[in-house]
């Protein structure tokens, strides 16, 4: 998968999609697995870059300020660990991103977080398109039901399953948790 240190891009790991108007998430999972990522980065000594989306919508539950703009239970900066704050989908759009990753020197990002389908797919898409090696740990994202426009929903696991099948069809390659965590250790010379 790599050989050599990779970035982790943990992408808007944040409290606002617990509750209200957020619709139902599927990944039971995801803060257990995204939490497995953020551990092997920081025994490998790896760079991580975290993501917080900082909305600028009058109505968002995660415009700065609200609760539901801080971080998920574990997914805070550790000490060193930079912090990306974006106000659209895509992580690489008005930051600073691209040139953070560019001074650090490495070829591949792992990326993962909340939701498949918005900020991680674009994210991801970007990222690819900028010429990164990009890495979806696809068992580390969540995502929600969505209205289809004639009053039916796509439950949540439908749309993350088509998401991350077009990510790994052109744009990335999707890998499990327990993949990624393995391969740091190989790469690590921790195995």
């Amino acid at each position: 998968m790599f050989t050599e240190p990779a970035a982790l891009l943990p992408i808007d790991m944040q409290q606002a999609f617990d509750g209200p108007p957020w619709p139902r998430r599927w990944n039971r999972h995801v803060d257990e697995n995204g939490l497995a990522l953020l551990a092997a980065w920081r025994a490998a000594g790896w760079p991580i870059l975290h993501v917080r989306h900082d909305s600028v919508e009058p109505n968002s539950t995660l415009r700065p300020g609200l609760p539901g703009n801080a971080f998920r239970p574990g997914f805070s900066p550790a000490e060193g660990e930079p912090l990306v704050t974006k106000s659209v989908n895509a992580a690489f759009i008005g930051t600073d991103l691209d040139l953070r990753l560019r001074r650090l020197g490495v070829h591949t990002v792992v990326a993962f977080g909340i939701s498949t389908d918005m900020c991680v797919s674009t994210s991801v898409r970007v990222g690819s398109n900028l010429g990164w090696r990009m890495i979806l740990a696809e068992d580390a994202c969540d995502c929600f039901d969505l209205p289809a426009g004639d009053e039916a929903i796509i439950p949540a696991e439908t749309i993350h399953r088509a998401h991350v099948a077009t990510l790994a069809f052109e744009f990335a390659t999707a890998a499990t948790t327990a993949a990624v965590v393995e391969a740091v250790k190989r790469a690590s010379g921790r195995a």
